[in-house]
């Protein structure tokens, strides 16, 4: 039970932060020396709007890492449709692709025309309109940037996707919790629970609708299923000692987390409808940090049986248990790509700990991250980015790096810590 109460510590110490507002604001702290120049013209009409759409496609667009997009002041040319773009003009400025729009009031609501153009072939790629509500203008630039993301790249767009994680508010014995969600540049942040007990490990449901998390709000830690919109919930289980790390499947039936009920913490997975329990670890050491592969065939999950933390594989089918880490003394929270051919996870080198991409097919692992205290990454739906939280100062927030490591951008809160983060799968 020592150890066990040792894990515990260690992941409430983690936690504990002050935090003045929910909502996250980006900062690019490294850029990709392979993004495609684009510029992202001011959208006419566009001053009468709450939002300045072209900035939010513009600033999701560099966020990605693909992209550099030109900045406002070196354009003197401002067109508002594809027919206007004068070709000469942008390839002086070594512009490939432009993103011109329009914006009118229509009712209640607000109606956006935009056209992708590539200035190298001299060609309309997209040409549409879009209708947003009044409250919904980020939703619908998120849905621009994700359009004009995929017929450049041919990889679905993640814009309009969400993160949730965690914060802490005060000090001591007044420490207040929540678990927030937000889009996924860190705006329009909602708070889905609050407690003056501590709140971990979120994770998202495959539609999106749901999350599982770890709350102490009973004295003892519990995993709790809720309704991001209703609020509703139900408590999942409440076993005595550790449960922990809860991990959806693909097809949203059961939920694999760490339970320590019968001595050791090992993985278990639960069958939601029917509230049955299957052991899936037999082991004398601690077993923990789930995750399912995309198929649903085999779950990851971190154990000391070597002597430290390393990642191993369960196939669901044979029941067989294979080590996939052997580089270094510390591997930790693996996460697979959406294709599964990688997995993402926490490495140990002699900088620290690093958010690291390891192929499946050879097992070559690469650091991508350049900070020194990372933790718990999330996969963005297109494999494109990881989202972790890390240290900055003296403040928890949270980072995000591309799956190939050429950039990084950065999301703290205007004060205090941020943790656990979450990013959604693809809503619709």
């Amino acid at each position: 039970m020592q150890t066990l109460s040792k894990v515990w510590l260690f992941c409430v110490l983690l936690l504990i932060s002050s935090v003045a507002s929910a909502n996250l604001t980006i900062e690019i702290t490294r850029g990709s020396d392979q993004a495609l120049p684009i510029g992202v013209v001011p959208f006419a009409g566009n001053e009468g709007l709450p939002e300045d759409v072209a900035q939010i496609v513009q600033d999701d667009l560099e966020r990605s890492g693909f992209f550099a997009p030109l900045e406002r002041n070196a354009m003197f040319d401002r067109p508002s449709q594809a027919d206007d773009v004068e070709f000469g003009t942008w390839r002086s400025l070594d512009v490939r692709y432009l993103v011109v729009g329009r914006a009118q009031q229509t009712g209640s609501g607000y109606e956006l025309g935009f056209d992708l153009v590539d200035i190298s072939g001299q060609r309309t790629m997209i040409s549409e309109t879009v209708t947003a509500s009044a409250n919904d203008l980020r939703g619908a630039a998120h849905y621009i940037s994700d359009q004009i993301f995929e017929a450049i790249t041919d990889i679905r767009g993640a814009f309009s996707t969400r993160i949730a994680y965690v914060t802490a508010q005060g000090v001591g014995d007044n420490m207040q919790f929540g678990l927030y969600v937000a889009d996924a540049d860190g705006r329009r942040s909602q708070q889905v629970l609050t407690s003056d007990q501590p709140i971990m490990s979120p994770a998202w449901s495959p539609d999106g609708r749901k999350l599982a998390y770890v709350s102490f709000e009973t004295g003892k830690a519990s995993i709790y299923i809720q309704d991001v919109s209703s609020g509703q919930r139900v408590q999942a289980t409440a076993f005595d000692g550790i449960n922990g790390a809860p991990t959806w499947s693909p097809d949203g039936r059961r939920i694999a987390m760490s339970l320590s009920k019968d001595g050791q913490p090992e993985i278990y997975v639960l069958d939601i409808a029917n509230r049955s329990l299957d052991r899936i670890t037999q082991s004398s050491s601690i077993d923990t940090e789930p995750a399912w592969s995309p198929d649903g065939r085999s779950l990851l999950f971190t154990s000391d049986r070597s002597g430290g933390p390393q990642i191993y594989q369960y196939s669901m089918g044979s029941g067989e248990t294979n080590r996939l880490t052997f580089t270094g003394n510390y591997n930790a929270r693996a996460r697979y790509s959406p294709n599964g051919e990688q997995i993402f996870l926490i490495h140990r080198s002699s900088r620290g700990y690093q958010v690291a991409k390891q192929d499946l097919d050879g097992g070559r692992l690469v650091v991508l991250s350049e900070s020194t205290r990372d933790e718990s990454p999330s996969v963005a739906p297109n494999g494109t980015m990881v989202i972790f939280a890390t240290q900055q100062g003296s403040s928890g927030v949270l980072s995000a790096v591309s799956a190939d490591g050429r950039s990084s951008f950065r999301l703290p809160a205007a004060q205090g810590d941020v943790r656990d983060p979450a990013w959604s799968p693809f809503l619709n």
